[in-house]
């Protein structure tokens, strides 16, 4: 998949996008509008991104995650190389190693939660301004039908693109949807 970017002024013209694109057989967890207008986002009804993914707590977790494996990884090295086992047992070294994995995750994720997106850190001043930003995640066979719909909104301005590995999240939340139309 691949994910496009647009720059907009007006909730209107991307509520129409929004129905456009979802009438020609996009979904809509393919359709995302970041704003700092929260209220006009419910008004319009558009497909708002979740305050979870607005902020870098995902991301950082995980890299945080990775240094916190290597540095319980260290915690047991320096258990075995130290011979400190013999005296006092695995049991202190393998609970630190959990704690010290634990807590640098831990604070990996309180950091990532009081920044932007990396994805959309280069929004940030157009957001500031009052400004809208449009984004869809298109397969190959779709990207015609965004362009498209694109071209018959001039106020639109082109923010780019890059690859999206969103592909299987939005194949569960469109079988997601599609349960709950089917269940009573």
């Amino acid at each position: 998949m691949r994910r496009y970017y647009f720059i907009s002024d007006e909730l209107d013209d991307l509520s129409l996008i929004e129905r456009e694109l979802e009438d020609h057989g996009m979904t809509r967890p393919q359709i995302h509008v970041l704003s700092l207008d929260d209220d006009g986002l419910a008004h319009h009804h558009l497909n708002d991104v979740a305050p979870l993914f607005r902020k870098d707590v995902i991301r950082a977790t995980a890299v945080a995650g990775v240094f916190g494996f290597l540095s319980a990884v260290l915690v047991m090295s320096f258990a075995v190389f130290s011979g400190a086992t013999a005296s006092i047992g695995w049991i202190p070294f393998v609970m630190l190693a959990f704690v010290v994995m634990g807590l640098i995750t831990w604070e990996g994720g309180m950091w990532g939660i009081q920044q932007p997106n990396s994805r959309f850190k280069r929004f940030q001043k157009a957001l500031a301004a009052g400004k809208h930003i449009l984004y869809v995640d298109v397969t190959s066979g779709q990207r015609s039908i965004l362009m498209g719909v694109i071209e018959r909104h001039p106020g639109l301005e082109n923010a780019g693109s890059e690859d999206s590995s969103n592909g299987l999240l939005i194949s569960a939340e469109n079988g997601v949807q599609r349960f709950a139309k089917w269940a009573p």
